[in-house]
This record gives structure tokens, C-alpha cells and sequence, in this order.
């Protein structure tokens, strides 16, 4: 499956009714990022299912690829475009296995073995981070951009830097040759999302020249 990982939106609910963080998800979709991946480590299965049902009418309505964070099963239930996976998550290998052919498979590297192994099992792309700490719930393991550079070197699959990043700190990926920057908080916290996302596609154009 073709897709476009150039501005990558990682949800985070933390906080927000159910309403707030639906409409925040359509204002991003709406305003031009290009791949979204929900992600709810807190919730019950049922619970991150029956989101991920109205977080896909949104991404539907905008031609937006859903990539479900870790739960294959959900990802299967809601017809995702396909599942992300973390080093402790079930592995590419099987998560192809599962899904098959037609599903896109992200996974999470931190170092160059971890992207060789990850793309010798099928991945479709790398999200490489934690660039900076983020202010997440998950563990924060710092990558530096050398090793990114590296990745992005080595393998011949789209690279998504990832972690900490907004549009006035992203100036030091230029020259890593990745192919998009997912955000967390840049997006989902900011005060007006339309100027936040029109900024990072800006800001993406820059470091990928």
C-alpha cells in the first residue's frame, strides 16, 4: 500500500473528553496531515475498539490512512490501513503474518540492528525516536540524530523521526534524509491545530530539500 508518512499524528486522549479529542482529530485530518495513528495504552480493549471506530469515520472522511498503535486484533475489527509495532509489542514477522500483504506495518527502532531486523521482516516503515523527551506516557529512550542518519542510510523503506518534535526544534533532522516527522504534543496541544499543522508541513519541506 502506497502512503504518505511526511506529517505522522500520534494521538493522545490524556486529558480531553471524548468530543474535544474526536474534534481535534478531524481539525488535524482536515488541516493536512497525512498518516494518523491512534495510540491508547490506558484503555480496556473495548474501549480503544470502539474509538478506533470513530477516530476511522474521521480518517476515512479525509482519505487519511489509520494505523492502530500495537493491537493487531483492533486493527483487524476496524479495517485499519495497519498496525504499528514496538520493540516489546508483537514482532513484524508475525504481525505480517497476521494481516497479510495489503496492510501497512510500522515498527519502532532505536538502533541499526533493531531497523535491519525490522525491515528484513517486513516493515513498511521505521519510526526512529525518541529524538527529544517527550511529555507522553511512554518511556522515553533518547536516539541520536547520528543514528538516525545511519537508518536512514541503511535501509531502503520510509523513516519517520519521531519524539519531542515540533516545528521551532525539527531543524536538526535536516540532512537525515527521513521521510516525515510524526508529532505528538505539537498537534494534540496546540492552542490552533490549523496553524500547528500548516507550520510543520512548512517546516517538513525545509528539512527534506
Amino acid at each position: 500500500m502506497r502512503f504518505d508518512c511526511s506529517l505522522y499524528l500520534v494521538t493522545d486522549s490524556t486529558g480531553l473528553e471524548e468530543n474535544e479529542f474526536l474534534n481535534k482529530i478531524e481539525e488535524a485530518c482536515k488541516s493536512g496531515i497525512t498518516l494518523l495513528q491512534l495510540r491508547e495504552k490506558d484503555k480496556t480493549g473495548r474501549e480503544y475498539l470502539e474509538l478506533a471506530f470513530k477516530v476511522k469515520e474521521i480518517t476515512d472522511k479525509y482519505n487519511i490512512p489509520l494505523i492502530i498503535d500495537d493491537r493487531i486484533d483492533i486493527a483487524m475489527a476496524v479495517d485499519a490501513a495497519g498496525v504499528h509495532v514496538g520493540q516489546s509489542d508483537i514482532n513484524v514477522r508475525y504481525a505480517r503474518k497476521i494481516l497479510g500483504s495489503n496492510k501497512i506495518i510500522g515498527a519502532t527502532t532505536k538502533t541499526l540492528k533493531q531497523a535491519e531486523e525490522a525491515v528484513r521482516e517486513g516493515a513498511d516503515y521505521l519510526g526512529v525516536g525518541a529524538i527529544y523527551p517527550t511529555t507522553t506516557k511512554v518511556k522515553t529512550v533518547i536516539t541520536e540524530v547520528s543514528t538516525l542518519k545511519e537508518i536512514c542510510e541503511l535501509v531502503d523503506i520510509p523513516v519517520v523521526a519521531i519524539g519531542g518534535l515540533n516545528e521551532e526544534n525539527s531543524d536538526i533532522l535536516k540532512g537525515s534524509k527521513i521521510s516525515g516527522i510524526a508529532v505528538v504534543s505539537a498537534i494534540m496541544k496546540a492552542k490552533d491545530i490549523k496553524e500547528s499543522v500548516v507550520g510543520l508541513r512548512e517546516k517538513i519541506s525545509t528539512i527534506k530539500l
